[in-house]
């Protein structure tokens, strides 16, 4: 087995007017651990095309979930679709990803654009050979894949945009590939590079979709562990085996609390020092612990964090806040969302004196459910997560 895992952000443009979307994504994981990605457009656009893209999506992981070969899948979607007697065209098209142990890639595509592969920063054509089910034409390659490989599936949406209307662009498969080439190095997840590559198709739309677009990024690469320590534990006496554990564990490290800054540099034999500056006068300042990769003020900053988390999980609309921006909440957002595939919370569970002397609105149950709802949204984001509270 190796450290590489796949990291997977996918997202929909509804055609404007339109309260459905078009197309349709399902992932799943196959009883062989495999993860498969599905990608159906519906004709058309609203109810009628969401219900055909949704059916064609469950149909297909629904059939590879219970470990049939993706050829009997393939043929019994194509066998059942109808074909438009007007447009003489399937009422749903499909692209099919499997990755299995983040080794390689099978892909099959009917009449979807095909699936972009960059490598080391530029496009890489791959063979595919063509089947002949039902009378569909599908197409279908097997290919090796290798760490920070970026796959790239769409709907006809995205290569559409910026054509017949006021800006004109030519837009086409070679021109998204270059445009997100230009990306590959920057690091970003595939969550912001798929919300990247949208922003722009709906820029050349002039701001309003003349078809849905949907786009799935998938990012090979490596596990990193990251490590959360926020709160003391209830009981002083646990203290040590708490740090013990925290500043044990592979990764990075982040701590989050002026208490708990506090006993994390008592642990180390260091200082906390302050630093005077405040990007977002909304956002409690960060400090610096020799050792510890971050230090952050505690419930403030982490609901800023959760809030980011689940804007992030529907249309990703503050990346451009978190990712650039210096104060804590957007520098533990950047690390969480971006650079961490496994995170471990350290949870104490001591009430925080402060808080009460303050009279503030921060129970030790509202901390609780702050860091299981950030927890819960990481899991979503497809983070492996542990959480041990003290």
């Amino acid at each position: 087995m190796n450290d590489l895992c796949a990291d997977i952000g996918f997202q929909s443009l509804h055609k404007h007017g339109e309260e459905l979307c078009g197309d349709h994504i399902e992932l799943i994981q196959s009883d062989d651990n495999a993860t498969i990605v599905v990608l159906a457009d519906g004709l058309g656009s609203g109810v009628k095309a969401n219900i055909l893209a949704t059916l064609t999506a469950k149909i297909i992981s629904t059939m590879m979930a219970r470990g049939l070969k993706l050829e009997d899948c393939v043929e019994t979607i194509a066998a059942s679709l109808p074909v438009c007697s007007v447009r003489d065209v399937a009422y749903s098209t499909f692209t099919i990803l499997c990755i299995r142990d983040h080794e390689s890639a099978e892909i099959i595509q009917y009449d979807n654009p095909p699936v972009l592969l960059i490598r080391e920063g530029k496009r890489i054509e791959y063979p595919s050979a063509e089947l002949m089910i039902e009378g569909k034409r599908i197409l279908r390659s097997v290919i090796d894949l290798q760490e920070n490989d970026i796959l790239i599936a769409m709907s006809d949406g995205c290569v559409h945009a910026g054509k017949g209307g006021t800006m004109n662009f030519s837009w086409d498969v070679g021109d998204i590939a270059s445009f997100m080439e230009t990306f590959y190095h920057v690091g970003f997840s595939a969550k912001t590079l798929n919300t990247i590559l949208l922003d722009e198709c709906l820029k050349l739309y002039g701001g309003h979709a003349d078809d849905d677009a949907t786009a799935c990024t998938i990012r090979i690469r490596k596990r990193a562990q990251m490590n959360l320590l926020i709160g003391p534990p209830s009981n002083r006496d646990d203290c040590g085996k708490m740090m013990s554990l925290f500043f044990s564990k592979e990764g990075k490290c982040i701590v989050c609390g002026g208490t708990t800054a506090a006993l994390a540099a008592e642990h180390l034999g260091k200082e906390v020092v302050p630093v005077p500056e405040f990007p977002d006068k909304a956002i409690p300042p960060i400090s610096r612990i020799e050792g510890v990769d971050l230090v952050t003020e505690g419930t403030i900053t982490v609901n800023k964090v959760l809030s980011y988390a689940q804007d992030y999980l529907a249309d990703n609309r503050t990346y451009n806040v978190w990712g650039y921006k210096k104060d804590g909440a957007s520098r533990i957002a950047r690390m969480l969302f971006e650079e961490a595939t496994d995170i471990n919370f350290y949870v104490g569970k001591a009430v925080n004196p402060a808080h009460q002397e303050l009279d503030l609105p921060i129970s030790f149950q509202s901390k609780m459910q702050l860091v299981d709802a950030l927890a819960d949204c990481l899991r979503e984001m497809g983070k492996q997560i542990k959480v041990s509270y003290f």
